[in-house]
């Protein structure tokens, strides 16, 4: 069991954000911003997942997850409250959020499909769980992805990135405990992963369309050298995919080093949330 803890994030959220806060880079800003308008609905769902999971396990097993889950959905609901700040000045720029409407149509035909089954709400999370972590890693292992970043906007995505590695067992660890099987871990990752894709293209795409950068071939250049450079997320990022796939997959085997210490690094940045 991992000992996670519920964190304040002490960055200014009032001031406006620049429109190309990642460094100048169209690019590179349209594709966080999409990212950032899928948490808040994303976040509610790993927390409403955690809690039925939970509510779920025998009351003996209950006790060996209880203070996990607490500092899982602390650190999830502080994401999505800071994600929510951060989308509002989004909004005010003009971007639209089409993604978070997408995300709830889901939930409404999942909830058809498999009802309160604890075990699908945790197969979806620990998959969409995966692929964070995944680029939770990336922007440790290649700093060049905030190269420029306005300082307190970097802080923010690499507090977030910290706490996903920090959480990514969580959700994995309640599915085994609840007896989910291989079969759907698998098929559920596979969906995930490919609404995951094409949604936060989808929202990338319009957000440059808003933005009016979508032609510039600054735009393009940038887009090809983050996704699928050398150093690209999708190339770099390839095997930690695939690896969610093996029958001995678990998610502790991720290098969480990077992530802890840059926690342990801004302890005043990030101070625990008292009582």
């Amino acid at each position: 069991m991992t000992d996670l803890v519920t964190r304040r994030l002490l960055v200014d959220l009032q001031a406006p954000l620049p429109r190309h806060w990642n460094g100048g880079d169209a690019f590179r800003t349209a594709l966080f911003n999409a990212l950032s308008m899928s948490f808040p609905a994303g976040e509610q769902f790993f927390i409403d997942s955690v809690k039925k999971g939970l509510a779920a396990l025998p009351e003996s097993a209950r006790e060996r997850f209880e203070a996990e889950a607490r500092g899982f959905i602390g650190q999830e609901a502080t994401h999505r409250r800071i994600h929510q700040l951060f989308n509002a000045h989004l909004t005010r720029q003009g971007l639209v959020n089409h993604w978070e409407p997408r995300i709830h149509r889901r939930l409404k035909r999942m909830e058809k499909l498999a009802g309160h089954e604890p075990r699908a709400w945790l197969a979806v999370t620990a998959a969409t769980e995966h692929l964070t972590a995944l680029l939770a890693e990336y922007l440790f292992s290649h700093p060049e992805a905030l190269e420029g970043a306005e300082p307190r906007l970097r802080d923010l995505w690499l507090w977030h990135a910290s706490e996903e590695h920090e959480h990514r067992c969580t959700a994995f660890d309640l599915y085994r405990a609840l007896g989910g099987n291989e079969t759907w871990r698998l098929r559920l990752f596979r969906l995930v992963s490919w609404h995951f894709a094409t949604d936060l293209l989808r929202q990338t795409l319009h957000n440059l369309w808003r933005d009016g950068t979508w032609r510039q071939a600054a735009t393009w250049s940038s887009a090809w050298r983050t996704l699928f450079g050398p150093q690209g997320v999708v190339r770099t990022q390839w095997r930690g995919w695939r690896r969610y796939t093996a029958p001995d997959f678990h998610p502790r085997e991720a290098d969480g080093l990077k992530a802890e210490r840059w926690l342990a690094e801004h302890a005043a940045l990030v101070p625990p949330v008292r009582g």
